[in-house]
């Protein structure tokens, strides 16, 4: 994947938050992951196939996306399963998004969801592997992305 696809993303973040949320989130300058997985307490997957191949994470705090929920659903208690759904929707929200950009042939798969700091998400070595701060509020999450042009 070009560096500069990486706008495509961007844009959908920025999207994201401020139409759910009606607040600017701020993204940071993307970077090239190193060695140790970027995970916080959620982490949204979703695979891509299709004219790309690769995945997608969005990895947030279990107090960043409780805030989110009382925003979106407000008077739902969050628990656990809640928070995955969220993580999930919103990793997929944005990969939607994206998907509208690149067309039909993005391809994307149901989130997979992962509860904790799993230090085994693994990319092919061969891809980079960008990693896009985001922040909202008080908070910090990660939108990770591994793409390859077929």
């Amino acid at each position: 994947m070009k560096e500069n696809n990486l706008n495509f993303f961007v844009d959908s973040i920025l999207n994201y938050f401020k139409q759910t949320t009606g607040e600017e989130a701020v993204v940071g300058i993307p970077y090239l992951k190193e060695e140790e997985a970027v995970v916080l307490d959620f982490t949204g997957i979703i695979g891509i196939s299709g004219k790309q191949k690769g995945s997608i994470y969005l990895t947030a705090s279990h107090e960043m996306l409780e805030e989110l929920g009382t925003i979106i659903l407000a008077d739902i208690d969050y628990g656990q399963e809640e928070l995955k759904d969220l993580v999930g929707e919103i990793a997929n929200t944005i990969a939607g998004n994206v998907r509208d950009v690149y067309g039909s042939s993005f391809l994307i798969s149901v989130p997979a969801v992962v509860v904790g700091r799993p230090h085994d998400i693994r990319f092919p070595e061969e891809l980079p592997v960008f990693v896009i701060p985001i922040k909202w509020r008080k908070y910090q999450a990660f939108l990770v992305v591994c793409l390859e042009d077929k």
